[in-house]
């Protein structure tokens, strides 16, 4: 006690035994800046968790439909070149990625088209459609030159529909789910890598999604 007072007199601070951190401790308010900044993120906006949410419900719709007459991988044979390209895993900078995802999402918008035709009361396309458009302006708005993202022009759009389309029914039905198909691993994979470029510029932890469709 007395060699406490006389800390005091001599205007030497006591220390605080039970460990609380001092008045004005950063700490929490640098914790509430990083969170803040995480979920600026583009790859933990949910606009991703629910279009892959919605887009992962096609395997169990295409099952239900065809009762395993027709097994899932089967829409592997019908890959066509004008699905869009994956962003690569390395020799993309995060601006080229992020036009190709824009991109890409633009031209399922024009492919979904197709999807209507052949499923005119499909759910999925109804949910997705304007989830697509706000993940595209999201990702626009991350751009520094939006103005690079290239749309199809009318023509190409309408030969784009052309060149997917067939005279058999069976077979547009099937280009119809690989639509789906390809578009929900289109996401799957643009998501990686735009969380593996966020992580190149902000190191340290970033949340993961709330949901966790990795089904292909």
């Amino acid at each position: 006690m007395l060699a406490a007072l006389l800390l005091c007199t001599l205007g030497t601070p006591i220390a605080n035994e039970s460990g609380d951190s001092p008045a004005g401790d950063s700490s929490g308010e640098e914790e509430e800046e990083e969170v803040m900044v995480t979920y600026d993120l583009l790859s933990v906006n949910q606009v991703w968790d629910f279009i892959i949410g919605a887009t992962a419900r096609h395997h169990k719709e295409f099952e239900e439909e065809f009762q395993n007459a027709v097994k899932y991988h089967f829409l592997d044979n019908y890959r066509f070149p004008s699905l869009p390209a994956d962003c690569p895993n390395s020799n993309f900078t995060m601006e080229a990625c992020l036009e190709r995802l824009a991109e890409g999402l633009s031209t399922y918008l024009v492919l979904f088209k197709h999807v209507e035709s052949e499923y005119p009361n499909g759910s999925i396309v109804l949910e997705v459609r304007p989830q697509s458009v706000k993940l595209i302006n999201l990702i626009k708005g991350k751009m520094r030159n939006p103005k690079q993202v290239a749309l199809l022009t009318l023509d190409q759009e309408e030969q784009l529909l052309r060149d997917i389309y067939n005279p058999s029914p069976f077979h547009r039905k099937m280009t119809a789910h690989s639509i789906l198909r390809q578009l929900h691993n289109f996401l799957l994979d643009g998501r990686v890598e735009i969380r593996r470029r966020e992580r190149r510029r902000r190191p340290g932890k970033v949340i993961a999604p709330s949901y966790n469709f990795l089904q292909r």
